[in-house]
């Protein structure tokens, strides 16, 4: 995988998350419609995510914590590039390109509107998962890829057999 594939990939993923909520907005009008069954254990449920993932940090929707967390998911969206621009390995470089379009992604929304929009509601009987979007699952998946090649990957394994050698 190259960088510039890797920032396809990014742009679809922007494209993606975007287009997504465009729909939950103004086809579905799922604001308006609070929530709505999919299928068992799937519904469509409007959240205004004014905190990070899964609503973490969320300061009551401030204007402060908002600017803060732009400013936040800014500077790893940089970091991000950074290290796609210094990267070879395409693993990595795919993974990085999910956290960057999902991150792109979010940071639209909280300039734009003040607020995350999160609509994908999975739940079994009583438990429920949090609520989140395209660029969310980008984003954790990107993460998880990462941390999978971490402690798993060439690298990881390499230096295990050092240590016994």
């Amino acid at each position: 995988m190259t960088r510039t594939l890797a920032y396809v990939i990014a742009g679809i993923v922007l494209l993606l998350d975007q287009l997504t909520k465009w729909l939950m907005v103004s086809v579905i009008e799922l604001e308006r419609l609070g929530s709505i069954p999919l299928i068992p254990s799937l519904n469509l449920t409007w959240v205004e995510n004014r905190g990070v993932a899964m609503g973490l940090l969320d300061a009551g929707g401030s204007d402060i914590s908002r600017w803060l967390l732009v400013v936040l998911t800014a500077g790893i969206s940089a970091a991000v590039i950074w290290w796609i621009n210094s990267e070879r390995d395409r693993a990595d470089l795919f993974a990085m390109s999910l956290i960057l379009g999902g991150a792109i992604g979010n940071i639209i929304d909280r300039v734009r509107l003040g607020y995350v929009i999160d609509f994908v509601h999975f739940y079994v009987a009583e438990w429920s998962f949090y609520v989140f979007n395209v660029a969310d699952a980008a984003i954790s998946i990107g993460v998880g890829l990462l941390l999978l090649r971490a402690f798993f990957g060439k690298d990881a394994h390499a230096k295990k057999e050092e240590e016994h050698a």
